[in-house]
């Protein structure tokens, strides 16, 4: 008989409070963040895990000191941007494999291609997995210019997630509003803009644990029928964190979602396969839409989605009969399996052995 020792967990998450000032319902938060990382800590703990919370804002150096002397047995990484465009997650992954440590999710490199929303379109077109159409990057209004754009697209930052620069105006029908809704992305998020045909279909959001052995929980589809018709059915900003929103009330998700067996098969195929073709690990979300005829696509692979207990992962999870706690489990189990090619080569302080296992 085996059992799970009990692990020494560092968790690190971002301590940086975003420029912009933060608005009372906005569950985005830092100090949501904070409530919710308490709480995963607590979860962690009931599993018989000795947790110390690190949290990391602008001293990087600082930090790694810090992890030197903690010197844990694993990483759980629940680190987050809060800087437009800035691509610290898959930095800080970076370090934490540098120094030998064994990290939740996945690796920096699949932490940053998801966070480069273009690359991540023109990898997965290049597997062979269908993404919207006219999926375009563009660094600047005038080369718009030229294109036969077919409408409705839908604009949005290359270089985000969680819904930031996801609005109302964000689903454009004319070539006008697709020059100012570029504009705005270009001017207030310093970055270039994608451009996609927006996909008028069910939209999905699927969720996959595990390492070597991944594993589909079940599908969670995002129901828009509630809301107004001046509203575009989108998981904006407003509708995942604004909780006095129109989007927030009257967007809602049914798990698990009814689905065909052909349709199934064929969301479980795009799932696997578009968090393999980033490298996801451990734990991932794929966000897929159908179009006009019902066949899906990839929106968006994310390979650090939300764990807050009975949401999004968490909530599908529950749906396969997986407990809150032991979806944790899961997840730093994974952190000590080896994915395939990887060469672990630590680089500021010497290795040690580290097992999850021990006989009783």
């Amino acid at each position: 008989m085996k059992r799970k020792r009990a692990l020494h967990v560092a968790l690190i998450y971002n301590a940086c409070r975003a420029a912009v000032p933060e608005t009372p319902d906005d569950r985005g938060s830092t100090d949501d963040l904070r409530v919710f990382i308490r709480s995963l800590a607590r979860a962690l703990r009931s599993l018989g895990h000795r947790v110390t919370i690190l949290a990391l804002a602008n001293d990087l150096l600082g930090f790694q000191r810090r992890l030197t002397r903690l010197n844990p047995d694993v990483v759980f990484n629940q680190y987050d941007d809060v800087v437009h465009g800035a691509l610290y997650e898959m930095r800080v992954a970076a370090l934490v494999r540098m120094m030998g440590f064994p990290l939740t999710g996945s690796h920096a490199l699949a932490l940053g291609l998801c966070r480069y929303k273009h690359m991540a379109v023109s990898l997965l077109q290049g597997a062979g997995l269908r993404v919207p159409p006219e999926s375009r990057l563009i660094e600047r209004v005038k080369d718009l210019a030229g294109a036969n754009w077919r409408f409705p697209l839908i604009v949005q930052p290359s270089q985000e997630h969680a819904g930031i620069g996801l609005t109302r105006q964000s689903v454009v029908y004319s070539v006008t509003a697709l020059r100012r809704q570029v504009g705005i992305v270009l001017r207030e998020f310093h970055q270039p803009a994608t451009v996609q045909r927006f996909l008028p279909g069910r939209e999905f959001n699927i969720s996959i644990i595990g390492g070597a052995r991944q594993r589909v929980l079940p599908f969670a589809e995002v129901n828009y029928t509630s809301l107004p018709e001046d509203i575009p059915p989108i998981m904006s900003y407003a509708a995942k964190w604004m909780a006095n929103s129109v989007e927030y009330k009257r967007t809602s998700v049914t798990c698990p979602a009814e689905v065909t067996p052909a349709l199934a098969r064929k969301l479980t195929h795009l799932t696997v396969k578009a968090f393999r073709a980033l490298g996801g690990w451990g734990y991932g979300r794929v966000d897929l839409r159908l179009d006009e005829h019902e066949e899906p696509h990839v929106l968006e692979v994310n390979c650090n989605p939300c764990l807050e207990e009975d949401v999004a992962l968490a909530r599908s999870a529950k749906a396969a009969g997986i407990s809150y706690p032991q979806l944790l489990q899961l997840i730093l189990d994974a952190a000590f399996e080896k994915p395939p090619f990887d060469t672990d080569v630590p680089m500021l302080v010497p290795p040690r052995p580290r097992g999850l296992l021990e006989p009783t």
